[in-house]
């Protein structure tokens, strides 16, 4: 599915951030680009191990199969971070900035990702457009919804996307009913590489919130932690400006 954009989009290409910021940006892309070329391999290299084990007859039990496990988590981990490295790398990088209906990427978003039983992801966006970069916007609702869904304390749970108008800029709040963020994390859980809890309890690079921040900052926004409407959980609200900052 397509983004869709209205009449009046802004006819705009966004650059990647010049001078000595712009060469750590290249250096991250090519890098994890690279690296994960590598790391693709090695997530397979188990499976090849066990599979050539079984057919010589041998079972894949015990230490054998813990050390297997071991190596699928491990490898699995740092692919996602290479994934996740790759798209702060990429964030305002040769794409349109159009004025993008919010319903339709959320739509788009939702497509791909794989929302476990017993979440629901729910909607009300009063002001329907942001103007931002079509593949950021995709981006940053990816990882303001994953960020709800993941680091969740029950098995169950709500995810709540909402939009208004607030004076030059458009406010996006993704809200959730999970355990919350204690105030002094507030600021802190918004650097790249951090997590709250160890990551043997919530597989994540660290870098969703941090994706988000880096979108916003790119489009002259903000990004800050409030109270979750749900009465528990936490909401991350994005305030971008209407009109891209040229």
């Amino acid at each position: 599915m397509q983004v869709e954009t209205s009449d009046n989009s802004v006819d705009t290409m966004v650059k990647a951030p010049q001078g000595a910021s712009q060469d750590i940006e290249d250096f991250i892309y090519l890098i994890s680009h690279d690296v994960r070329a590598s790391v693709r391999a090695l997530i397979e290299l188990p499976q090849w191990i066990a599979e050539d084990l079984e057919e010589a007859g041998v079972p894949v039990s015990g230490s054998v199969a813990s050390s297997i496990d071991l190596m699928n988590r491990h490898t699995g981990r740092l692919d996602r971070m290479l994934v996740d490295l790759l798209s702060f790398s990429r964030v305002g990088r040769m794409q349109e900035v159009t004025e993008v209906q919010l319903e339709t990427a959320l739509l788009e978003v939702m497509e791909d990702m794989k929302v476990p039983a017993g979440f629901l992801v729910e909607y009300n966006f009063e002001h329907p457009i942001v103007t931002m970069g079509n593949r950021d916007v995709l981006t940053l609702l990816r990882a303001l919804i994953s960020n709800g869904i993941k680091h969740h304390d029950k098995p169950s749970g709500r995810v709540l996307l909402t939009s208004r108008r607030d004076a030059g800029a458009v406010v996006l709040s993704v809200s959730d009913n999970g355990p919350g963020i204690d105030d002094i994390y507030h600021e802190r859980i918004f650097a790249p590489m951090t997590t709250l809890r160890p990551r043997d309890e919530v597989e994540g690079s660290g870098m969703g919130l941090a994706v988000t921040k880096k979108i916003a900052m790119h489009y002259g926004g903000t990004t800050s932690i409030q109270s979750s409407p749900f009465g528990r959980g936490t909401q991350v609200d994005v305030c971008l400006p209407v009109s891209y900052p040229h």
